[in-house]
């Protein structure tokens, strides 16, 4: 239990037999995933396995460098001394798990947590039931249970769990669940990082690319069936080009999912009969102009495309998380504002645009986790980069050197030696005043 916190090298081990045993189960886990929401194979190995092993070995490469203590210019007036930040695991550590990428978004903060030298408890979703039981097998064959352990089951362990006092809990999901486990973390003074979701808004400029532009919309929108947090969850498109990019995305969904897409193999389906119920009744809080047809056996509903979304319905106030694509307009960059300032700071933001000026106006303009210029979601994947939310969206991030950063508390440390000392600082302090507020203005 202690080497975690205080041998790199075990850490280092550990990850090394975590990466093997996903490696083993890469096929279990793909069928896994395929009986739980039929999510197709290509998308559970990069989305999901794949994305993981390649964490892993990011980790693995730069953990000695992420661990080794940091020295830091010191005081002058505490001079002569050694200032260094040590990276030090918080302790116990929970995890809670959503359904959508239920593999990756399990462990890749759990490779980040150990890497940090923590003990976790990890707690996947009780909606994929064949990934969450692939993710107990694993972590069985790799960890000792006093250092990784799995706890399945429904909300009420969740709540049994919240219960407890933990050193750090990370959490992801949606806004509602976020706000009542900030709520206990807050019971016990416990850190916690939120990655949550909201309204992503995808704007197209009358310049933009229309035929790559909807291709990237299309691409990052269905993916998983729109169950993904950081998925375009409306666009907003300049009132000229509003109905050429209407038929540009129609052309790309047949491009990818066919004229059925309820009989392609790339296409997923909707996590649970709830989900399915919610995202089917949405579907008459607009205009359907493309797709609209589902299933309710499958849980199947096709990649949909609706204008004039009503603007007070579920389907404009909530996040969508499901195939369902409104398409608004704008005028003005007024109007843009306006109508993205109405919601909730968002999770990310996308803006096409052949205008690099205009689009990084955009960006610097409203507030997000983080997005993308002439593309979607790929920001996800670059670990060099943070990811996380701002306001509702979420709090804190991860990622790479950032994960590692996340499960670690930064202790600052003073080394002084018994030479050189500067009485300046001792009482009594007549005559001292004058001196050390010029020091001081140099500190």
């Amino acid at each position: 239990m202690m080497k975690l916190a205080t041998d790199i090298r075990y850490r280092k081990e550990k990850l090394k037999a975590l990466r093997a045993a996903i490696i083993a189960h890469e096929e279990a886990l793909i069928e896994a995933l395929y009986c739980d929401f039929r999510k197709p194979a290509f998308e559970t190995v990069v989305t999901e396995t794949q994305y993981v092993i390649a964490d892993i070995s990011y980790t693995l490469t730069h953990l000695n460098h992420w661990a080794k203590p940091q020295w830091v210019w010191p005081s002058l007036l505490t001079f002569p001394n050694t200032d260094r930040i040590y990276r030090q695991p918080y302790g116990e550590v929970l995890i809670i798990a959503p359904w959508n990428y239920p593999f990756q978004l399990a462990l890749s903060p759990l490779v980040a947590a150990i890497a940090a030298g923590n003990r976790v408890v990890l707690k996947p979703s009780e909606l994929t039931p064949h990934t969450s039981a692939c993710i107990q097998t694993i972590i069985s064959e790799v960890f000792y249970p006093d250092e990784v352990r799995v706890e399945l089951g429904d909300a009420t362990v969740a709540q049994r769990l919240l219960a407890q006092r933990w050193d750090y809990i990370f959490f992801t999901g949606s806004v509602a669940v976020g706000k009542i486990v900030a709520a206990a973390a807050a019971q016990h003074l416990t850190p916690v990082t939120l990655e949550l979701g909201g309204k992503s808004p995808c704007i197209v400029a009358a310049d933009a690319d229309l035929k790559g532009t909807a291709r990237r919309i299309v691409w990052g929108k269905f993916i998983n069936a729109g169950q993904t947090c950081i998925a375009p969850d409306y666009i907003l498109a300049d009132a000229r080009i509003i109905e050429q990019l209407q038929e540009a995305l129609q052309q790309a969904i047949l491009e990818a999912y066919g004229k059925n897409p309820q009989g392609s193999p790339d296409y997923a389906r909707i996590i649970s009969d709830k989900h399915w119920q919610r995202l089917v009744a949405m579907l008459s809080e607009g205009s359907v102009v493309f797709g609209g047809t589902y299933e309710a056996e499958e849980r199947y509903i096709a990649p949909t495309l609706i204008r004039n979304p009503i603007a007070s319905s579920t389907l404009m106030q909530e996040e969508i998380f499901g195939p369902l694509l409104p398409i608004l307009s704008y005028t003005n960059e007024g109007e843009l504002q306006q109508k993205i300032g109405q919601f909730e700071k968002p999770l990310a933001l996308y803006v096409f645009s052949n205008s690099t000026a205009w689009a990084q106006k955009q960006i610097e303009t409203f507030r997000f986790g983080g997005g993308c210029i002439n593309d979607t979601v790929l920001h996800f994947n670059n670990k060099r980069m943070p990811f996380g939310g701002v306001g509702h969206s979420g709090m804190g991030s991860y990622h790479g050197h950032w994960g590692f950063e996340t499960f670690s508390h930064r202790k600052a440390v003073t080394q002084k030696p018994f030479w050189g000392e500067v009485p300046m600082r001792f009482a009594p302090y007549r005559g001292k005043l004058k001196i050390v507020k010029k020091i001081m203005r140099y500190l």
